[in-house]
């Protein structure tokens, strides 16, 4: 097991370069077989609000434009840290290591912490998908219905990766504590970054998307 002190390699890797280089090639071709599982949601999405761009319109006009706001500005703020703790990781500074790494973390707890306030506010307003669903327009009421159909898929989806990225973190937080990241080992740190990175850029993408539909 390779470590920060010997900077050993894998038995199948001819050494510690190549174990770098292969694991950050395997992040690679992840992060693209998820930027096609979320595209094909992408596409659904502009698709439907193409064909009924009013009854989006209104729909997204029930979302928090503020909580979507301030969950902008965690995530960016965690991409932040993050590069840090990955610059931190290359140049064996273990102390701003651990404390960029939980500061990520926190941010996402933070993140989800006010997605749940978001959901449970739909679910008091009877706009989960379902047989309680409610909304004054009964013409309209189906296309409401097919967006947060698709809020709910997307942003969960989303926020099943941040699950992931923080439990990532965590076991990073764990490793860094017994001195295994420096100089001459970063790559766990680095291709975790790579994953935190994709996963905010995906927020990016469905802030605008969910929350700013005919505003102005």
């Amino acid at each position: 097991m390779a470590d920060a002190a010997h900077g050993a390699h894998a038995h199948h890797f001819d050494d510690a370069l190549q174990q770098r280089e292969a694991s950050t090639l395997g992040m690679w071709i992840f992060l693209v077989t998820e930027v096609m599982f979320f595209g094909g949601l992408f596409t659904i999405y502009v698709t439907y609000r193409a064909l009924y761009p009013d009854a989006f319109a209104h729909a997204s006009h029930h979302l928090d434009v503020r909580l979507g706001t301030f969950n902008t500005a965690v995530l960016i703020t965690s991409s932040l840290t993050m590069a840090l703790a990955v610059h931190s990781a290359e140049t064996g500074r273990r102390g701003r290591l651990l404390l960029t790494l939980g500061l990520t973390a926190t941010l996402g707890a933070v993140f989800l912490v006010v997605k749940a306030f978001e959901y449970a506010d739909k679910f008091t307003h009877h706009l989960v998908p379902g047989p309680t669903f409610a909304w004054p327009e009964a013409g309209e009421a189906p296309h409401v219905q097919l967006f947060y159909s698709l809020y709910f898929a997307m942003t969960g989806l989303h926020a099943l990766h941040m699950v992931i990225g923080i439990g990532v973190l965590t076991w990073l937080i764990l490793a860094a504590r017994r001195g295994r990241f420096g100089p001459s080992y970063a790559t766990p740190v680095e291709v975790s970054g790579l994953y935190w990175h994709f996963v905010d850029i995906v927020w990016i993408f469905l802030f605008p998307l969910l929350y700013l539909i005919g505003r102005h």
